[in-house]
């Protein structure tokens, strides 16, 4: 069974960083995609970044986080990362995993099949 495990959020200041992991188990990165995706308090949960290929591999970030976050992964250990760093108050949400088995372009989470129980951003002004 698929199981997504997120972990390394916490509280920091503007400006800080952070680096959040997403421990895969039960798939494999060769033929699908892993993102990230987050929800604020009152918002709609929304795309972050996105890694998918194998052979080439393929990166898509939100707008907003361009040139601060980065997707990572480690085949060996079966692990996505997301590093944030540069943090605002506005990045604050629940960040959650998510992933395809089978490789589609799409900032949509209605696109993706499985997804982690989400783990905790919190950035002070």
């Amino acid at each position: 069974q698929v199981q997504l495990v997120e972990s390394g959020g916490g509280l920091v200041q503007a400006g800080g960083s952070l680096r959040l992991s997403c421990a895969a188990s039960g798939l494999t990165f060769r033929n699908g995609a892993m993102a990230w995706f987050r929800q604020a308090p009152g918002k709609e949960r929304e795309f972050v970044a996105a890694i998918w290929g194998w052979s080439i591999r393929y990166l898509r970030y939100a707008d907003s986080v361009k040139g601060r976050f980065t997707i990572s992964r480690d085949n060996a250990k079966n692990t996505v990362y997301l590093q944030m760093n540069s943090l605002k108050p506005e990045d604050t949400a629940v960040y959650y995993c998510a992933a395809r088995s089978t490789v589609v372009d799409t900032t949509i989470s209605n696109d993706y099949d499985y997804w982690g129980q989400g783990t905790q951003v919190t950035v002070s002004s």
